[in-house]
């Protein structure tokens, strides 16, 4: 692209605003060099960087990619053979950190991002080299103790000379005979050597060396004769130090030179994510949305803005290349005609980038192999160049380049000039670029270029809208609409007197009159019908947000009704409970009362009270979901053990696995056993059921929906607590419940140490504890079924 179609365009500007979003020189770098291309493949691969880049940030918005530095140039003196100071090597490892961490990211997230993830794979895995210096480097570039065995072992050796000689020089100091000598009882350093502040009287009194003096000269500071040795050993620890700490940078130095040119290429991997990070960062700062591509060159944009614009932007919708390849913009100064020919290339440029572009979803646009555009004042003195022939001098380059394929804005066509002659040469140079194929959009204050749109195919009129009320334009874009001139009624309102806009307008021809006349006529009905059109807008929303309630109070009285039937559901389930419990009591009751009857009496009554009991169940639950199989047989007078029976109650065949006693047999049905009234049995019919199969669905389905997690026991007996106990575990594991909760109080222990000694026992039971803080403490028995 031409770099002063560029510059006109305020690209340059769009990168400085993307360039703000990058964290390193490396992608700036890459920001900062971006220029559009007209690769569709490149531009499909840009563009859809660019989105799975907003994804990402979108899903994982604390995903962390920086932490690391551009070390380029500490790599390349590496490479050289330059030893890296430590704070250099210091960065270099937390570069080293990033990669990898950058690296794990997208090893973590296989298929999801796959574009970023292959440039994430260029990155070495440098873990060693890290560890490395990690292990020897600190914050702040310190060498650490362990960098090496040799360091530490000096470290430690220099340690116990400091102390000494600093032993020995408090000594000095706290002497009696020293202390009249002495500036102040201290000690220092000079020169890397411990020393003591004497005073100048008395240098002769304290032998040693001087190092320094006072600024005054009244204080000497002097290395006394008793620690010299050992502060030449501390020297040399210190110097033994230097040396392994520049053999250990050497060595780290070199290390990182052998992976320099992995480093490198990972180098460049972070750039590149840098910079395909700072485009998805700028695309949610603008709300902007990847365009749809074109194989062939033209635009559709919708709602477009543009992207540098600031505050409340007045969207436009344009679109070239369908209908007409020739769009003529008309319309006052200042109403918007030159943004929106920057607004178009720059989108058109953005796109050809690899960016999203402001516009709504889907917009549409083609891959333009070149862009050009005149726009602006480029009147040039040191060329002696009017502002027409500086524009003409553009329009010759752009005629000389342009082809089919080509973009071209022009602004304020033929202006400068003889009115008359300029909108000659303005049509002479639009049939032109229509003639070679390419796409133009042109701005113009001549009316005679409406016509020149009226009477060419594929050539089509444009308005920016003018408010005559307010005298105002409104920024919008009417495609298929000439504009109109407006210059009289604008006078009238700014207050020129009536009877010379009345003279001004005798000197048109009655033409012009009835045209502008028509023109304003058709305005006004046009944004009558506007406003028509948005108040029939604004009554379809509103009864769109009706039926939206509507719905949303439907379903809430539906939710409401099915909560009230669970509820009364629920509360019959419990009046149930207690009727059983009330009805298990007066059994209870009556055989006692009954002890000393026939047996045959005794079992009738209690049948007929289970009988009853069932009853009122059966009025309380649900419709079964299906009908007894047809074929049951008769109530069998006697069963034996092993015997295959049919169950009506619970719509299940079983086998039954005890002789019967007191009027009721237990039959196993699956893996559940419980005990039935004979009464309650059928003989079996058809082969089906003569073979054993159980089916279990329904009776499970029916304990699932009754049964609880809960089984208060206090206030029964031992032996009655054990025999709700057994009926429940059997209607628990039925239901398929994993943990139920057997609440028996605190009392004496006496119930709860009954119904431990039970559940050890038991199969069903795979282990059992006491209840934990929340679970009701020692009151419960937690059962975990098996």
């Amino acid at each position: 692209m031409d770099e002063r179609t560029l510059k006109r365009l305020e690209y340059d500007k769009v990168l400085e605003h993307l360039a703000r979003y990058t964290i390193s020189s490396l992608g700036r770098e890459r920001v900062l060099s971006l220029r559009p291309v007209t690769d569709r493949q490149a531009i499909q691969t840009w563009q859809a960087e660019t989105t799975q880049a907003r994804e990402l940030l979108r899903l994982e918005p604390g995903a962390d990619f920086g932490g690391w530095h551009d070390i380029r140039r500490q790599l390349q003196r590496a490479v050289q053979g330059a030893v890296l100071e430590s704070q250099e090597l210091f960065e270099t490892g937390q570069t080293l950190g990033a990669l990898q961490r950058i690296r794990k990211f997208f090893a973590g997230r296989a298929g999801r991002y796959p574009l970023l993830e292959e440039i994430a794979f260029k990155i070495g895995n440098f873990n060693e080299l890290e560890r490395k210096i990690k292990k020897a480097i600190l914050p702040g570039g310190e060498i650490a103790d362990d960098a090496s065995p040799a360091l530490s072992s000096i470290r430690r050796r220099l340690l116990r000379a400091q102390q000494q000689v600093r032993e020995l020089l408090e000594n000095i100091i706290r002497s009696p005979a020293y202390q009249k000598y002495l500036q102040d009882p201290i000690v220092t350093i000079r020169e890397g050597r411990y020393v003591v502040p004497v005073k100048q009287e008395y240098r002769s009194q304290v032998p040693g060396i001087i190092h320094d003096q006072s600024a005054s000269g009244a204080t000497l500071f002097i290395e006394p004769m008793a620690v010299v040795e050992s502060n030449n050993e501390v020297r040399r620890l210190q110097v033994m130090e230097k040396q392994e700490i520049e053999r250990i940078l050497g060595e780290l130095s070199r290390a990182v030179a052998a992976r320099g040119e992995e480093l490198a290429q990972s180098l460049e991997a972070l750039g590149q994510l840098d910079f395909i990070l700072a485009r998805a960062r700028y695309s949610e700062h603008l709300d902007a949305v990847e365009p749809r591509l074109l194989p062939a060159p033209r635009l559709n944009l919708r709602q477009a803005r543009h992207p540098l614009l600031t505050g409340e932007v007045v969207p436009i919708s344009v679109h070239l290349g369908y209908q007409f390849d020739t769009l003529v913009i008309t319309g006052p100064n200042t109403g918007g005609k030159t943004v929106t020919l920057k607004t178009i290339g720059l989108l058109a440029l953005m796109a050809q980038s690899g960016l999203h572009i402001p516009v709504a979803v889907g917009s549409e646009l083609g891959v333009f192999n070149a862009i050009f555009a005149d726009i602006g004042d480029e009147q040039s003195i040191e060329q002696s160049l009017s502002t027409f022939s500086s524009h003409l001098t553009n329009i010759v380059g752009i005629l000389n380049q342009a082809g089919p394929g080509s973009l071209v804005l022009l602004d304020e066509l033929g202006a400068g000039t003889d009115p008359d002659e300029g909108a000659a040469l303005a049509q002479a140079i639009l049939e032109r670029l229509h003639e070679m194929g390419a796409r133009t959009v042109a701005t113009t204050h001549y009316s005679q270029l409406k016509n020149f749109a009226f009477t060419r195919e594929r050539v089509e009129n444009a308005s920016v809208e003018f408010d005559a009320v307010t005298l105002k334009p409104t920024y919008r874009l009417l495609i298929g609409k000439p504009g109109a001139s407006n210059a009289f009624e604008i006078a009238r309102r700014l207050g020129l007197a009536p009877d010379v806009v009345e003279r001004a307008r005798s000197f048109m021809t009655v033409e012009q009159v009835q045209v502008a006349d028509l023109m304003q006529q058709l305005e006004r009905a046009r944004q009558q019908a506007e406003r028509e059109l948005e108040e029939a807008r604004r009554v379809r929303e509103e009864a769109e947000e009706l039926r939206a309630r509507y719905r949303a109070l439907k379903e809430e009285l539906a939710a409401r009704r099915e909560n009230l039937l669970s509820r009364a559901r629920e509360e019959a389930r419990l009046l149930v409970k207690r009727a059983r419990q009330e009805a298990e009591e007066a059994i209870r009751e009556l055989r006692a009362r009954l002890a000393d009857e026939a047996a045959r009496v005794r079992e009738e009554a209690i049948r007929e009270a289970r009988e009853k009991l069932a009853g009122m169940q059966e009025r309380l639950q649900p419709e079964p979901a299906a009908s007894a199989p047809p074929g049951a047989g008769a109530v069998p007078k006697t069963v034996s053990v092993g015997q295959t029976v049919f169950l009506p109650r619970f719509n299940q065949t079983g086998t039954v696995v005890a002789p019967p006693e007191d009027g009721e047999v237990q039959v196993q049905v699956g893996m559940i056993k419980i005990n039935v009234p004979l009464g309650e049995l059928r003989l079996p019919a058809g082969e089906e059921s003569s073979r054993g199969e159980v089916r279990v669905s329904a009776l499970m389905e029916d304990k699932v929906r009754s049964i609880s997690t809960r089984l208060d026991l206090r206030g029964l007996r031992a032996e009655e607590a054990l025999q709700e106990v057994e009926k429940y575990l059997d209607d628990a594991t039925l239901a398929g419940l994993s943990r139920v909760f057997l609440v028996h109080g605190k009392g004496t222990g006496a119930l709860r140490a009954a119904i431990q000694q039970r559940l050890k026992t038991d199969r069903r039971v795979k282990s059992f504890r006491l209840g934990e803080h929340g679970e009701g403490g020692t009151g419960v028995t937690v059962v975990d079924l098996a």
